[in-house]
């Protein structure tokens, strides 16, 4: 059965801040598809930022933007002309702040115990207790607040209904629960120092938890925080990306297009779909290319040749689940991205999936163990290859069409669920949540429909082809 939900490493994801080695000069002459129109104006609080910064680092940092407010909160935009290739933000390592800006005694007792996010938003929580006596205060204090942040972490529980059909609902449960047990591994420690943590709650760990993870630039070293640079917005389709000059020690931004005065300056923070940027970042776009849906299939308990075939596919590279007693199980998740082109040069949906299918519709153990020694006869990976059996192939597809189309059913129902998202009757905060689960649903929807197309074009070519081979 194909589930909608998974299991994942989402406190991983973090912005990419890529060595200066790996950086695209071969793609700085793209210009980004992207048309984000965004009204703005200059953000009179912001004045005095850029100064404040730059005298911290003891160098300019950017001649050519400047801090701007629009409805979606904070961005920096062009104050004068930019131009593809031009290097248009630099900010010094020692204007960051990560994990070693702990109090040493603090970051001794917190080694190992907890993850960077949790050590970064300990270093968050430090500044903000410490108000206007903290030498980041500049930057602290223009941190958004909880209120003004829509990570589904914040959302009650009658928002995330809306999204239940996404695997986000579930990462989103799983990373409160993450959240809560490293609070609690914390508080001892907040006990310890009541000078920087009296009176801190769970609700300040997990507001600076959310800081940390929609703001924070992740590379081999940890994770760090750079101001000015988090006032970009997000554009999926742009080149621009912050690169790390480990040389230099510094952070910097290479325009991938050009840009006119009064232009929002838009990067990538990573190829992100909004299962991602909703979960980690509190927003979503209209249209993601990189929308994506996980999913799930398992084996039946009452398949008389399940033993055997999760023998055969844990032989076979495909790696195990395991239930709350550390059982192995038998269910595996697969990421399904859109497909494009049905006929194109595109191989289609995951190959591992298929494969998947191939050994789930086996019906006898020789079926099975063909396919085993066809994998170790070749690279080791399983049904990498259509079955011989026409008919059976054919029925394997079927299968993951029947899967999928239950799922868009699914989708469909939770989509029309929503209602009209300019109602009136929805407060401000409601209607935009409502906005961003439906274009979450609608776009894992369009994932979902091209892959069941795909599937359906499969199965009709193999009926020709055997058709037609009949007949000659």
């Amino acid at each position: 059965m194909l589930l909608g939900a998974r299991v994942s490493n989402f406190w991983c994801v973090r912005r990419p801040l890529l060595s200066i080695s790996q950086r695209p000069w071969i793609n700085l002459h793209f210009s980004s598809s992207s048309e984000v129109k965004v009204s703005h104006c200059l953000d009179d609080e912001c004045d005095d930022f850029l100064p404040w910064l730059e005298r911290k680092a003891g160098t300019e940092i950017s001649s050519v933007l400047s801090i701007g407010k629009s409805a979606h909160g904070r961005n920096l935009f062009a104050s004068k002309i930019i131009q593809t290739g031009d290097c248009i933000l630099k900010v010094p390592y020692n204007v960051q702040l990560s994990p070693d800006n702990l109090h040493p005694e603090i970051k001794y007792l917190l080694n190992g115990e907890v993850g960077n996010d949790a050590k970064l938003a300990v270093v968050v929580l430090v500044e903000q207790r410490m108000g206007q006596d903290s030498e980041w205060a500049p930057y602290i204090s223009r941190l958004p607040h909880s209120t003004e942040m829509h990570n589904t972490i914040f959302w009650s529980e009658n928002e995330l209904e809306m999204i239940r059909q996404s695997s986000v609902y579930q990462d989103t449960i799983n990373l409160k629960s993450l959240i809560e047990k490293e609070f609690s591994t914390i508080r001892p420690v907040f006990e310890r120092f009541p000078k920087f943590f009296e009176r801190i709650t769970y609700k300040d760990f997990m507001h600076a938890y959310a800081l940390v993870s929609s703001r924070a630039w992740g590379s081999t070293k940890g994770d760090f925080l750079i101001p000015f640079a988090d006032f970009f917005n997000h554009d999926g389709t742009s080149k621009a990306i912050v690169l790390n000059d480990e040389d230099k020690q510094l952070s910097e931004v290479i325009a991938d297009r050009d840009y006119n005065p009064g232009e929002q300056v838009l990067i990538r923070y990573g190829k992100f779909s909004n299962a991602t940027l909703l979960l980690d970042f509190g927003f979503t776009l209209p249209y993601n290319i990189h929308d994506q849906v996980h999913s799930q299939l398992n084996i039946p308990h009452h398949d008389p040749l399940r033993e055997l075939k999760l023998e055969v596919l844990q032989r076979h590279h495909r790696p195990s689940s395991k239930d709350v007693h550390h059982l192995n199980s038998s269910v595996d998740s697969f990421t399904i991205k859109e497909v494009r082109s049905a006929w194109g040069k595109k191989k289609g949906i995951l190959q591992s999936l298929r494969a998947f299918a191939r050994v789930l519709c086996c019906r006898s153990s020789q079926e099975l163990r063909d396919l085993a020694i066809e994998a170790e006869r070749n690279d080791g990976r399983l049904a990498r290859r259509p079955l011989q059996n026409t008919n059976r192939e054919i029925e394997a597809h079927q299968f993951l069409i029947s899967q999928i189309s239950q799922v868009i059913k699914d989708y469909n129902a939770s989509s029309e669920s929503l209602g009209t998202v300019s109602s009136p009757f929805v407060c401000e905060r409601r209607a935009r949540r409502r906005q961003m689960a439906q274009e979450l649903l609608n776009g894992e929807l369009r994932v979902l429909k091209s892959a069941s197309a795909w599937l359906q074009n499969y199965c009709a070519t193999l009926t020709t082809t055997d058709h037609c081979r009949l007949l000659g």
